[in-house]
Formats: C-alpha cells, structure tokens, sequence
C-alpha cells in the first residue's frame, strides 16, 4: 500500500513558501532525486514543517518510469485563449512546498534546502504564502468552497492502487496577480456574479442565475455526466502593493487540471472567465508528487534503510 506525502491535506498551516528549481545542465537526474528525497528525513530537515516535494514529470520519469503516470508532463506551452488570453508556461524541474505554523520555520528550512540544493540547481522562482481571513482570498470570497472534504480528497488527489504512480498526484502551480484596485472598485453584485458565489456567505448561485462566464462555471469540468473535481490548498501572496494568489491543485488526472485552464481561457466554446480580466497569471507549472513510500526507496542507503 502507497503512502501519500502528507502535506498535501495538513491543512491550518499559516505560512508557506514554493520554491522552484532548475537542474544545472551537467547535473544527474537520479542524483538530484535522491537528495531531494533525503530531504523527508528527519535528521536531514528542521523540525515544525510540513514539506511536500514534486518533480518535472519528465525528470522523474528518468528515474522511476514504472511510477510515472502516462499522461504527466510538463506545462512547456503556453495556453492561449481564442481572443490571445495568455497563461505562461514557466516550467522547472522541482518544486519544494513548505508549510508551518511560523514563518521563521518555514524560512530556516528553506534556507537550508536553497544551500544543499544548489550544489545542482538553480532557484528560479520563491513565493511566500499566507492565509487571509482564515479561508479567504484577497478577492474577498472564500476560496476553495466546493473542495472535496478530507475523508474523500483522497479519492480525488490520488492515483490508485495498481496504476503508475499510485499512491502519488499530478498539481498545478500558478501564481496569479490581482489588480485589486479595479476589483475593488466593482459593486458586490458585480463581483458575485465574476465569481458565482456570494461574497458573504459563500453560496453557490442556483443554476438559472449562474453566469456562464463566472469562475465557478468556467472551472467546474462535467465530462459523461460527472463532475471531475480537483483538490485546492490555494493562498495569498504578496503585500498591500502587489499580491495575489498561489492557485495549487492536486488531481490524480492531469487531464482534470489541463482542462480546467483550457476553459477558463475559453478554448473551445469561445467563453473566457470573467475573473481573467482582474487577475493576471505570471507562472505556470505541473510537477508530479511521488507517494512519500516511493521516495524513501530512492533514499541514499543508510537513510532509507533507517
């Protein structure tokens, strides 16, 4: 039985850091998976953090493609919407999610992950994440709403038993820009209506009233009759002059993610969501998340046998 890295569902953490890295062109695939795979070991990492780590699916298919899922790969194109909408793909080769419940955590730890990491790569890309107003974006609206609880996100985040990766999940990371001047601006009705929900109390508008170009529609994939949910542990980032949110999502289909900012960029029906035109995406990356049971085999030795 495949053991899920637990940080993806350690849900309350307050602070956060994603760090991603390039490999340096000489640099060993396994080499690198294996010391990002120590990385999990207690004697190896400070203590008070929850650290997820996930790869370029390409990367970690050199090293384990019996655990790789067939159709992972990496976000390497950019989405274009039919009227130019433009969400980059800014790939690299790992990234390191840590969260804890103080950000002097949360910074050691990564400080001394830039230090041993960069014996073979680069980093190319660090945001900082906090909560805001317990479950809130900085739009005002609740985020994460139609998440799946935690007794069946499992079900939605993980590969099965018995498939390439089981145990593992595909995520998406994005980091999207708010221009919170002209949000703000907008009367609350306007705004329910970009999102699809209320602002106060979060409910879902009924289906006669529901825009077709709200957010909750344009990300809600229905395929034969079933809604193919996905699992947010999206956050805030930034300060009062710049900032935004982290959009992470985990799927044990990468086609779920796929889609999902295919229609939100209205490819294929021509229906661009209204929440694109106050949000601006800067960063686009898929990384494949290996169960916590396959990284303690590609360990050093001493470690994994510990």
């Amino acid at each position: 039985m495949s053991t899920p890295q637990a940080g993806i569902f350690a849900l309350g953490d307050p602070s956060h850091s994603f760090m991603e890295f390039t490999l340096h062109g000489d640099a060993s695939a396994s080499n690198a998976v294996r010391a990002v795979a120590d990385l999990h070991d207690p004697r190896r990492t400070i203590e008070g953090v929850n650290l997820v780590v996930d790869f370029r699916p390409e990367l970690w298919r050199k090293v384990a493609p019996s655990d790789t899922p067939p159709d992972a790969k990496a976000f390497d194109q950019d989405i274009v919407g039919f009227d130019g909408y433009t969400m980059p793909a800014t790939q690299a080769d790992i990234l390191l999610w840590i969260a804890g419940a103080a950000y002097d955590n949360v910074f050691d730890v990564g400080t001394a992950i830039v230090q041993r990491l960069g014996l073979f790569s680069t980093l190319v890309r660090e945001v900082t994440g906090w909560t805001y107003q317990h479950n809130r974006d900085l739009t005002g609206f609740q985020d994460g709403t139609e998440n799946p609880d935690l007794v069946t996100a499992p079900d939605v985040v993980l590969i099965p038993e018995g498939e390439p990766g089981a145990g593992g999940s595909i995520v998406l990371v994005q980091q999207w820009k708010h221009n919170s001047e002209i949000w703000r601006e907008l009367e609350v009705s306007t705004q329910e209506r970009v999102i699809g929900r209320t602002k106060a109390d979060s409910i879902e508008f009924p289906e006669d009233r529901m825009p077709a170009d709200s957010h909750v529609t344009r990300t809600t994939l229905v395929e034969n009759g079933e809604e193919l949910k996905i699992f947010r542990r999206n956050m805030p980032y930034g300060g009062v002059g710049d900032h935004g949110t982290v959009f992470v999502g985990f799927a044990k289909q990468q086609h779920r993610l796929q889609r999902m900012l295919e229609r939100m960029a209205g490819i294929g029906d021509r229906v661009r969501d209204a929440l694109t035109l106050y949000t601006i995406p800067l960063s686009g990356s898929f990384y494949f998340v290996p169960a916590l049971s396959t990284l303690a085999t590609l360990a050093t030795p001493v470690l994994a046998s510990s």
